[in-house]
């Protein structure tokens, strides 16, 4: 298994690396561990997942995908491969409702962070959890349901590794679709909002060294028209691209209008190659929809800063939900990610100006990037932050799955 995260940036500090082959194996580690932690795909540029005592991966156990069509809905072993699963599910006549912009993410790591792709009308990935199967603290077996146990569910998906260790996650399934997806370039400022309500799913890409915004990527349904020659005062692009320049374009996803299945556009990058550029860390905040120009700018101040340090930035749109973590908790989500260099000691300051102009509309970054929001500001943003802190402590009254950084945010 892995020692460093998947940026090679992070590394892991575990006294022991395991890799159990059954459910019961891992119920009898964890029952004799006294903190232990998962790794999924190890996409993460901070510490929340990692610990001092045991790590374990969970690739071991039996890949699991049970498709249930008459309930509309997959059950899936918790450290399969988003990409992995579209795979299977498109087979079978059936999709996911969305896909972030990597398909190498494990399920049950994505889902713990709320990750997301894009889609003013598509909630982050977490969104589609029916169920749950964890191995608590105690190495007890808990499966948990959202029709049955609704408010506390609601609790625990976005669940930062935290209360217990993900076996197997169900999952809603949609009938299968087809995408084409379009490159355009140079978009004005004064078209971003129109331009990220304009398909199934958009992001647009700038560097902030100019005023206009570098690409916008159209994943629309293939039976939608293309976009006229002259949208949005765009040009097409003429050839495929990659989000960072100086990329090859062969590892992105089909573009040009050629349609193909959902789980092969509506990710940005290919299963097979290297996602993104690899050496780099990365930062992401939410903030609600509606404030969108105002943040954007707000950073204009600061893009001087940016710049230097920035591979790419990626905005992108993602609906509100009711999950007690998720940073689209009962708001409608205007989303600004940075891809920075991999050089901590530049990013560092750069980081904490962006957060210093985007505070007044109140941010909340994701879980598995890099932040400096201090733990009293973020609580602030969450309604059910307690709630959580309560259910915590709960299900694991001794700390089994805590990390020195979870202790930050939630201290006991």
């Amino acid at each position: 298994m892995p020692h460093r995260n998947w940026a090679g940036n992070v590394r892991y500090a575990a006294r022991a690396f395991h890799r159990p082959t059954s459910v019961d194996e891992l119920r009898r580690l964890v029952a004799g561990s006294t903190r232990i932690r998962a790794v999924g795909s190890g996409h993460s540029f901070n510490r929340f997942g990692d610990t001092a005592g045991d790590l374990v991966t969970l690739a071991g156990l039996p890949p699991v995908i049970e498709l249930d069509a008459a309930r509309g809905q997959v059950t899936v072993a918790g450290a399969l491969r988003y990409g992995d699963v579209a795979r299977h599910l498109h087979t079978k006549g059936y999709a996911l409702a969305n896909l972030a912009s990597l398909p190498h993410i494990s399920v049950a790591g994505a889902i713990a962070t709320a990750t997301h792709g894009s889609g003013q009308t598509h909630g982050n990935l977490a969104t589609s959890v029916a169920g749950l199967e964890l191995v608590t603290a105690d190495g007890d077996l808990l499966r948990v349901d959202r029709d049955t146990d609704r408010d506390t569910f609601a609790g625990m998906v976005v669940g930062l590794g935290a209360l217990g260790l993900v076996t197997r996650v169900t999952l809603d399934v949609v009938p299968t679709f087809e995408v084409r997806q379009y490159v355009r370039l140079d978009l004005p400022r004064e078209a971003l909002d129109e331009a990220l309500g304009s398909a199934y799913s958009v992001s647009v890409f700038t560097d902030w060294r100019t005023p206009r915004l570098r690409e916008v990527w159209r994943k629309q349904r293939a039976d939608q028209p293309p976009p006229p020659a002259d949208w949005l005062g765009t040009t097409a692009a003429d050839q495929p691209r990659h989000p960072v320049l100086g990329m090859p374009a062969e590892n992105c996803t089909p573009q040009l209008g050629e349609p193909g299945p959902w789980h092969e556009r509506l990710p940005h990058f290919k299963l097979g190659f290297t996602p993104s550029s690899g050496d780099e860390l990365q930062s992401e905040y939410h903030v609600p929809r509606v404030v969108a120009a105002d943040a954007l700018a707000a950073l204009d101040d600061v893009a001087h800063l940016i710049a230097p340090v920035l591979l790419v930035c990626e905005l992108r749109t993602v609906a509100a939900d009711e999950l007690w973590l998720s940073p689209n908790h009962r708001r409608d989500s205007f989303v600004l990610h940075f891809t920075w260099i991999d050089d901590a000691a530049a990013v560092a300051p750069v980081v904490a100006a962006v957060e210093e102009r985007l505070a007044p509309f109140a941010p909340r970054p994701h879980w598995g990037k890099v932040f400096v929001t201090d733990p009293a500001t973020l609580a602030a943003r969450y309604p059910r932050y307690a709630d959580f802190a309560a259910l915590l402590t709960r299900l694991d009254p001794t700390g089994t799955f805590r990390t020195d950084l979870l202790d930050h945010y939630f201290p006991r």
